[in-house]
Order: structure tokens, then sequence, then C-alpha cells
């Protein structure tokens, strides 16, 4: 695979055309192109090479070996917006470097982004400009060919972005999402339940039963044989929720489980061994912050059914995202205010070893 590395700060980053948008309601978008104060590093928390590309929001991110690809996403459009971008940058998690790999074929943000066999699957997202609804396309990456294939499109009903991922042997799950969200105050935000699965193999969808409740920006993970799906909101970035639902497919049927102890969507969430962990955040929020995002990093143990607070993020985001390389977390981007605020910050947790 060919792949351009890039030490510092990239080149002036390419986009799809968009017309000028926020990332959620009632916030504005940074128009001067978001840099976080440095944060205050330790308790297993470390800061590592910024997105070389440049600043990056609601994008997606997946593991292949000790690479981290962060995908799609929404990226400062030069004039006060953001734009929505089909860039795919990679992180050597070994290096501590940054390159590029081949754009995703359709500029997405919200992308529902999962791994089968070292092979990375896009399976819907959103994109537009004053009005962002959900697409079908489908695509697979092969990481060592630098390759998109693009696969039959979503069958028609269940497309949505922003879904809580999660893999079980060859088939994919998707659990809720949002089929339209429109920058601006009071825009409409479409939440489904719905609950597909997707054969990597066949290439078959299924319905599973939908969720209790109706979410997006919501984390998911799978521990063992169960689906876990944590927090997000429901048709708005206030309506932030602190539920836990659980999905075993031998029962064929959602449980609760013990709710998380800070409520919030945006949410990054990403498994080490039996626990998952869950970053960031925003929306409705208890008043110790101005901008509505939360620096919470809390720790749910899955056999126990209980929660523990961690310590908080140094930089805290949301419409970020998380996952594991040999028990370290890596959370690359995210808003570092309520909307659309990107960042190219990269940072790192290592959980305590139990």
């Amino acid at each position: 695979m060919q792949r351009r590395t890039v030490l510092l700060l990239g080149a002036a980053l390419a986009v799809t055309p968009a017309a000028q948008a926020h990332a959620h309601p009632d916030h504005p978008t940074d128009p001067g192109g978001s840099r976080p104060i440095p944060g205050n590093y330790g308790q297993g928390w470390r800061p590592l090479a910024p997105i070389a590309s440049g600043p990056r929001q609601e994008h997606s991110v997946a593991a292949v070996g000790d690479d981290v690809y962060v995908i799609g996403g929404i990226v400062h459009d030069g004039a006060g917006g953001v734009a929505t971008t089909g860039q795919v940058d990679v992180y050597d998690t070994r290096r501590d470097t940054w390159s590029t790999a081949a754009p995703l074929p359709v500029a997405m943000n919200h992308p529902n982004v999962a791994v089968v066999h070292d092979r990375i699957y896009v399976l819907g997202g959103l994109s537009g400009g004053s009005e962002w609804q959900a697409l079908r396309d489908c695509f697979v990456y092969f990481p060592r060919a630098d390759r998109w294939r693009r696969l039959p499109p979503m069958p028609r009903g269940v497309e949505r972005g922003s879904a809580a991922m999660g893999v079980s042997g060859r088939r994919i799950l998707l659990a809720g999402g949002m089929r339209v969200l429109v920058p601006g105050a009071g825009g409409l935000q479409d939440t489904v339940a719905t609950v597909s699965a997707y054969d990597v193999v066949t290439g078959r969808w299924e319905e599973l039963p939908a969720l209790p409740e109706a979410r997006d920006h919501v984390g998911g993970a799978v521990v063992g044989e169960t689906f876990y799906v944590l927090g997000g909101r429901d048709r708005g970035q206030v309506n932030v929720r602190d539920t836990v639902y659980a999905w075993e497919h031998g029962a064929r049927r959602w449980t609760e489980r013990a709710p998380m102890p800070t409520a919030r969507g945006g949410i990054a969430a990403a498994a080490v061994g039996r626990r998952i962990y869950t970053f960031g955040g925003e929306g409705r929020h208890d008043g110790t912050s101005p901008n509505t995002v939360f620096d919470e990093t809390e720790a749910y143990d899955t056999l126990r059914d209980r929660w523990e607070r961690l310590a908080p993020m140094p930089v805290p985001r949301h419409g970020t995202a998380a996952v594991a390389v040999r028990g370290t977390i890596h959370i690359p981007g995210g808003g570092v205010r309520g909307g659309g605020a990107p960042v190219e910050t990269n940072d790192a947790y290592c959980p305590a070893r139990r």
C-alpha cells in the first residue's frame, strides 16, 4: 500500500463543496479554525501527533493492525462554516505519524463504520449542504491495496448516519441513528430506533427488533456476545440520555442495564477487555461547562453492571470517535465547543490494568 507519510501539519485539505452548515442546531460554527488550549495530561492520558491534514469532527474511526483510520466527517470550509469531506487519514500508533489513504468515493459525515477481517466497511452516513440527509451508499476498503469497492446500497428506508456500531462474527450491527439533520436553530433531527444487521459474506441485510427508544450520536460496543448501546440523544442535542441497552443475539431482545453516571450525546466509546469506556459529549449540562461540552470519562463494567468515573479528558470534545489498539484507546479530532468547532487534537487513554 502506497501512502504519503506526514510528520507535521499538512497542506490545505481539499473537501467536497458544500453550503455553509453548522454541525448541530442552536450553536454557532467556529469561524476561526478552532485551536484547543493544551490539556493537562496524565492519569492515563497522553497527547499524540495532531491530525496532519487539519481539524476534523463528526467522523468515524477504525483500527486495522496498528493503524487508526479517520474516515469522513466535517472540516472548516474557509468561509466561516464547515463542509463534509471524504478525506481518510491514517495514524500509525507505533511511529506516531500520519499518512493519507484513498478518500471515500462519496463524502460523508457521521458515517457508520466497522471492521471485519481487516476490511473497513462504511454503511451509509449523512451528507448535504443546508440539510444533511441519510445516504444509502455502502463501501468496503482493502487496506493493503488502498482501494475502496462499492457495495449494494442499504435497503431503502433503513438508511441513516450516526448509528451505534458493533460486530458479531461476520455480521455488522447498526442501532439507532438519524435520517435528517437540518443545521440551524430548531432544525429537524430525525432520530430513529431502527436496528439492522449486515452479513459481510452474503451481503444480506436483516431487520432486528428496534431499540426501546430512538437514539443518535450514541456509543456502541460489543463485549463477548452482547451488543451495548450507550447514552446518546433523541431529536436534538439537549435531549441527552443516560440509558444503556444490551442486545443478546440468543435472546433476540433488548434489556436495560445500569445507566451512565452522566447523560450525554455525541460521545465516543470503545471496549477494552470486559469494560466499555465513554468519552466527552455534548448536550444539556449541569452548568459546570459554559460550552455544553463534556470532559467526562466513564467506564462500564459489563460483568458487574457498574459504572466508574475516571480521569477527565484533557481536551473536552464531542462529535469524535474512539478505537482501541493493543489496549490503548485512541481519540482523534472532535469539536471543542457546542456545534461545529473541529480540532486536530489527537490523544490517547490507557486504562489501568485490572
